[in-house]
């Protein structure tokens, strides 16, 4: 299975634990929070927000991955978003991880 794969199918998983929070003001605010780990961020939103949420992820220190289009995050997690948060140390270790190797 390639990273690809196992980086979606853990969104997945995130998100049947209650480990996400998606939309854009929400997750504005978990980055703002502190609560936030990792970001999946669709590759064709608009680039406002690509803009928005890339500054806010920096000045918070959060990774964000902009492998998926809204098309491929909203199947993942069943809800049709352009930005999620991941909310959990754990989810998010992995998910670094495999963007790294």
């Amino acid at each position: 299975m390639d990273k690809k794969q196992q980086l979606f199918n853990l969104a997945g998983l995130a998100k049947r634990a209650g480990k996400i929070t998606t939309g854009e003001e929400l997750v504005t605010k978990a980055i703002q929070s502190g609560r936030t780990k990792f970001i999946f961020l669709a590759n064709d939103a608009s680039q406002n927000l690509i803009k928005k949420m890339t500054d806010k992820s920096k000045f918070y220190e959060v990774t964000v991955c902009q492998t998926f289009s809204e098309i491929e995050l909203s199947q993942a997690i069943g809800q049709n978003r352009k930005v999620i948060a991941v909310v959990d140390d754990g989810f998010a270790k992995k998910m670094e991880s495999l963007m790294t190797e």
